[in-house]
């Protein structure tokens, strides 16, 4: 009956730590006519928390909030997280610096609405996947004192996008919507340049967490390795963490046993570089 009566307490207290209140739709910037907004999910208790912000992926040119990027939810509400997931204007009918300049409103928005969802302004994460990725690399790197992060994780997303057309001998189709040129030639070579994190890479910037795998067909795993070598020699923190036989997408890593550690490794560094 004691053992019982433990066990049911356990249960309870359980429920209690990962409890949260879900808020959607909230409007957190107005750019023209666009209406931009995120969910919000807010723990109990008195707070502040921990917070991430999460960027979906989609190739620059599809999905929304709620796209790709829902294998986080569960573990970010476990450990007691505050966290957004954010819409940002789509290409080819908005083009690059569009979509991060939304980004940077969403790390505002949530700065300037603190005590409303339990922000601990001093412990937030930016979180991107894929397209996702390129922004929050790009937003992270470039360190704005109005959209400071304390840390940044980037999900297999480009950071150099001279290098990847070298790579792969072309420009995709997606980045040409999100970037408004057809290929990398001398007219084109400074946007390209201008859109890549690597070039922003400076001692001093938040800690980079780079979760890859190294069978990707999209997004050439050498990305995050050129990315956090820069990181390195340049004197910044960055981690990578390689999924084993891991293609493109998180989604598909959830099936494969094997390829399931990234969220606890996730977690883990989190919890060390938000202390």
């Amino acid at each position: 009956m004691i053992l019982r009566f433990a066990r049911l307490s356990l249960v309870l207290v359980f429920c209690a730590c990962v409890h949260a209140d879900l808020r959607k739709d909230i409007e957190y910037a107005k750019v023209g006519e666009a209406s931009l907004t995120l969910d919000a999910s807010v723990p109990e208790g008195p707070g502040p928390f921990p917070t991430a912000i999460i960027v979906h992926g989609g190739g620059f040119i599809r999905g929304d909030k709620q796209s790709y990027v829902q294998p986080l939810f569960p573990a970010l509400t476990k450990a007691n997280y505050t966290w957004f997931t954010i819409n940002y204007r789509l290409a080819p009918q908005f083009k690059f610096p569009a979509a991060t300049e939304d980004v940077e409103r969403a790390i505002q928005f949530v700065r300037g609405h603190a005590r409303q969802y339990k922000v601990d302004v001093t412990r937030i994460a930016l979180i991107g996947e894929s397209a996702g990725g390129q922004m929050a690399s790009y937003v992270g790197a470039q360190n704005k004192p109005a959209s400071q992060v304390a840390a940044v994780v980037v999900f297999y997303g480009v950071h150099d996008f001279i290098s990847r057309v070298v790579e792969q001998g072309k420009l995709t189709e997606t980045s040409q919507a999100y970037l408004g040129v057809k290929e990398l030639d001398a007219d084109t070579a400074p946007l390209l340049v201008k859109a890549s994190a690597i070039v922003y890479v400076k001692k001093g910037m938040p800690p980079f967490l780079l979760i890859h795998g190294n069978r990707d067909p999209q997004v050439p795993y050498e990305q995050s390795v050129q990315m956090c070598a820069k990181m390195h020699a340049a004197g910044a923190s960055c981690d990578l963490y390689t999924v084993r036989e891991g293609g493109h997408g998180m989604g598909s890593w959830d099936r494969v046993p094997e390829q399931q550690g990234y969220k606890t490794y996730m977690m883990d560094w989190l919890k060390k570089v938000l202390n």
